[in-house]
This record gives C-alpha cells, sequence and structure tokens, in this order.
C-alpha cells in the first residue's frame, strides 16, 4: 500500500516598508527541517531579487507590491508564482512575475532541463508547441517567434507544464503575460520519468 503524500504547510508572511508591502509564501510543516529551511531561504532571496529588480534599492520611492500564486502542491511538488508591481510614475507600473518550482523530497528548484531526459531536445520541442499554440490563438507578437530560451519561465499546473513570457517580452503590454500550457501526456516522450514533470504525469 503506497503512503500518502501530504502537501506542505502554506503561511502567507508580509514584508511592508516605505512603499513597500509584498505577501510572500512561507512553508510549513515538512519532516525534514533542512529542506524546508533550504525552500523558504530560495523563495525569500527571489522576492528580494524581484524587489531590487523593480528599482526599489536605488529608489525607495518606487511602489511595490508583491502577491504569490499557489499552482501545484502535491507528489512532493510545489509549484508557484511571485509577483512584483512597481510603479514610478507614468501610465502604468510594471509587473514581474517568477516560476519557482521545488522538489519537496529535497528543497532544490528545478531548472527547466531538470524536467526532461539527459540530451531530450525540449527546447526545440516545446517552441514547436508554443509556436502552434500563438498561430491559433492569434497572439500578436512584436517580432516572429523563433522560440523559447533554455531557461524559460514555467511553473507546473494541473498536469501541465505552463511556459509564460515577461510583459514587452514578445507581445504588446495590453496582452499581459503570455501563457503557454502544455499537457504532460504531449511530452511523455521526453520527460524524465524520475522527475518532477514525471511525477505528475503519474495516475496513482
Amino acid at each position: 500500500m503506497s503512503t500518502a503524500v501530504l502537501p506542505a504547510g502554506i503561511c502567507p508572511e508580509r514584508l511592508v516598508r516605505q512603499n513597500l508591502d509584498v505577501e510572500y509564501p512561507v512553508v510549513t510543516g515538512l519532516a525534514d527541517a533542512a529542506v524546508m529551511i533550504r525552500i523558504n531561504n530560495i523563495i525569500l532571496e527571489n522576492v528580494y531579487a524581484l524587489i531590487q529588480q523593480q528599482g526599489y534599492c536605488e529608489n525607495p520611492m518606487v511602489e511595490i507590491t508583491g502577491y504569490f500564486e499557489l499552482k501545484t502542491n502535491e507528489r512532493n511538488v510545489l509549484s508557484l508564482t511571485l509577483g512584483n508591481y512597481g510603479f514610478s510614475g507614468g501610465a502604468h507600473g510594471l509587473t514581474l512575475l517568477k516560476g519557482l518550482t521545488f522538489d519537496l523530497q529535497t528543497g532544490y528548484p528545478a531548472e527547466l532541463a531538470d524536467l526532461f531526459k539527459p540530451g531530450a531536445d525540449y527546447v526545440s520541442c516545446l517552441s514547436a508547441l508554443v509556436d502552434a499554440q500563438i498561430k491559433a490563438r492569434d497572439i500578436p507578437l512584436f517580432n516572429e517567434f523563433t522560440g523559447i530560451r533554455p531557461d524559460q519561465d514555467f511553473y507546473l499546473a494541473d498536469k501541465a507544464l505552463v511556459l509564460f513570457f515577461q510583459l514587452y517580452e514578445i507581445t504588446p503590454y495590453v496582452f499581459g503575460f503570455p501563457i503557454f500550457p502544455i499537457s504532460v501526456y504531449e511530452l511523455q516522450e521526453i520527460i524524465a520519468e524520475n522527475g518532477l514533470l514525471g511525477r505528475m504525469a503519474t495516475n496513482d
């Protein structure tokens, strides 16, 4: 009989300073304290990195609001996004989005390449699937789509690998974040069976 894997506990915390209000997740309830500390340290490092990218450290008058969204919390996989909105004047501010996907057994975050078999040409495969969605959904682009980056932003949700691009990266601002969900079943030939995406593809 298999042992059920309980999801991680998630406790929202807030970082509040002048012109700064960022909510971020703190992982709780893991049996391995070292793993839990590692995950929480990485999350907080990325929270501060987004704040720095928005220019708050150079100009504290920049108004920063941060939030997070939980995408997957099962099968020892934790996937989430950190959002950070910065406003320093003008017509509108800018939101940055960071995806983080952790192996709850080790506490280490997964890179996109880690989800696939060694040597698999995942970039070409994913680029073709994204290109097909761009055409099918008639998504407006600045330039012709040439493919994803090997370290493309992503998260895992509902048995899908979700690739996304930043605002202004490939589309006009009004389109929002270009998001491309790809079913794990479209990727079964190249995903690492023992990797995080492989866990999501199982039906047990």
